[in-house]
């Protein structure tokens, strides 16, 4: 069964049988996602900025805009290095983990700035009171959490024991962020063997577990395993293919959308899987997602190169 999706950018009534069912999801166009504020924040690296667009697609500002600004870190503040991840609040304030600067950057609707250092940060998400999340490359937790003031206060999240070598369980342990309305945070993780996404509480208590350990899931597991015990024998950087390729949540329910390969699996807010689709752009090649954003009505997909695209959410279609 396809279901259409509407012209837009970036499954339900739960039962165990439904959950097991596999439909096919194919966009109909490729647009930019538009978030927070009504506008559409676009982080393209090597770009020293933050482009915004209107919802008509005219660019009103590039983050940082301005030339001057007070404080030592100034000049560091008036461009971004290397822009790993961002995110935006609803307030219209961007964080952006600025990996060759090690440091995340912060600039307000006003343009008032601010910065935390912090080493080799790979993802960043917006808390309440002015925090920001940061999951890094190299530290001993999988979580800092900074407050509006650049202060470290309170770190948190133990990497999962998936192999006795330090660097390599420290690499397979890396994650990307999220949070929801609530002021709950959630890690992806993107290489355990099975796809995961932990839910924290603001103050860092792990609440639940969202895993993808269907049947069909075990082959590629038990292979994972395998490239791990291979991979402990060598020396170098371990390379490993992503087993999550992306996640998105649901900032009013908490739902939570993981994509592996060009499956994408939805979890309600108990972390029970409720639906699984197949995505295909509208051409029928297979859409393996990057970046996944949940919005009321619809999902925002995007996948590098082939660009960011439009999916009715499918179980808003059946309860409607």
């Amino acid at each position: 069964m396809k279901i259409p999706a509407a012209l837009c950018l970036l499954a339900c009534l739960a039962s165990t049988s439904f959950a097991q069912e596999e439909d096919e999801l194919t966009a109909k166009a490729r647009i930019l996602p538009t978030v927070s504020d009504g506008n559409t924040y676009v982080l393209i690296a090597p770009a020293s900025y933050v482009s915004v667009f209107s919802k008509e697609g005219k660019l009103i500002k590039n983050v940082p805009s301005y030339t001057e600004a007070s404080g030592p870190q100034s000049q560091e503040l008036r461009s971004i290095r290397y822009g790993e991840s961002m995110d935006v609040d609803a307030a219209g304030t961007v964080y952006v983990a600025d990996r060759a600067a090690n440091a995340v950057k912060v600039w307000d609707a006003a343009g008032n700035a601010r910065m935390a250092q912090v080493n080799a940060p790979l993802c960043v998400a917006a808390l309440p009171d002015g925090e920001v999340a940061v999951a890094t490359l190299r530290e001993p937790h999988l979580v800092i959490v900074f407050d509006k003031n650049g202060r470290d206060v309170r770190e948190f999240g133990d990497p999962e024991p998936l192999t006795e070598r330090t660097d390599l369980n420290r690499f397979l342990n890396i994650g990307e962020l999220a949070s929801d309305a609530q002021g709950h945070l959630f890690y992806g993780f993107a290489y355990t063997p099975e796809p995961t996404v932990r839910q924290y509480d603001r103050f860092g208590y792990a609440v639940l577990d969202m895993q993808y350990t269907a049947l069909e899931a075990a082959p590629e597991a038990q292979a994972v395993r395998r490239e791990i015990q291979l991979q402990e024998k060598k020396s170098g950087a371990p390379v490993f293919k992503r087993v999550l390729n992306a996640f998105g949540v649901d900032r009013d329910s908490g739902e939570v959308w993981m994509a592996v390969g060009n499956n994408l699996l939805r979890f309600d807010k108990e972390g029970t899987r409720r639906a699984g689709y197949k995505l295909y752009t509208p051409e029928g090649a297979r859409l393996e997602p990057n970046i996944i954003l949940v919005e009321k009505d619809r999902l925002l997909i995007g996948s590098d190169p082939l660009g960011i695209y439009v999916f009715d959410r499918p179980n808003k279609k059946i309860l409607q």
